[in-house]
């Protein structure tokens, strides 16, 4: 039960803070962006698949400009280890370890982003990026499948080695 208003907690505060993303791209969109030529008309801004890891917040920023993993810190959790705007974050999802580069937001703070589109001209629609963050984030909290033990190369044996026992011939002699 506890861990149950604990989990519901974490996510109440991760979809808060891509509420908030969202807002505050949705301002710089208005106010800087909308007549500049990277940015697609035909697009919104949204915030995707936000959750909390136990860590951090994770989710999508969908903008006319760009589509971005991000990276926050938890309302709920540690502050992040300090690094200057600018440098490489590099942080482990399930799918996999990535380089993110660590940005400063006025009114919010660090954001550690991940590219996934910029500019965002090969979406005309808004449904297909939003499809295609919540595809991309499924994909980032995947881990990859475990893969089979190689098989061991079975060595070449000749008559003679096996007469005689002589190592086979892709193997060295011994001492």
């Amino acid at each position: 039960m506890a861990t149950e208003i604990v989990e519901e907690a974490r996510t109440a505060a991760a979809i808060a803070v891509g509420e908030r993303l969202a807002r505050l791209y949705g301002d710089i969109a208005e106010r800087s962006m909308r007549d500049l030529p990277v940015s697609n008309p035909k697009l919104r801004v949204e915030a995707v698949g936000f959750h909390d890891d136990g860590v951090r917040v994770v989710g999508i920023v969908v903008t006319p400009w760009f589509m971005n993993v991000v990276i926050a810190a938890s309302p709920l959790g540690p502050a992040p280890v300090a690094a200057p705007p600018g440098s490489t974050a590099t942080h482990d999802l399930p799918s996999g370890t990535y380089d993110f580069v660590v940005g400063e937001i006025a009114d919010f703070g660090r954001l550690d982003s991940l590219s996934l589109f910029s500019p965002m001209f090969e979406f005309d629609d808004p449904e297909v990026a939003r499809a295609t963050a919540e595809a991309a984030m499924a994909e980032l909290r995947r881990a990859p499948e475990p893969q089979p033990p190689a098989p061991k190369e079975k060595p070449v044996l000749d008559r003679r080695a096996l007469l005689f026992g002589r190592p086979a011939r892709d193997e060295a002699p011994g001492p």
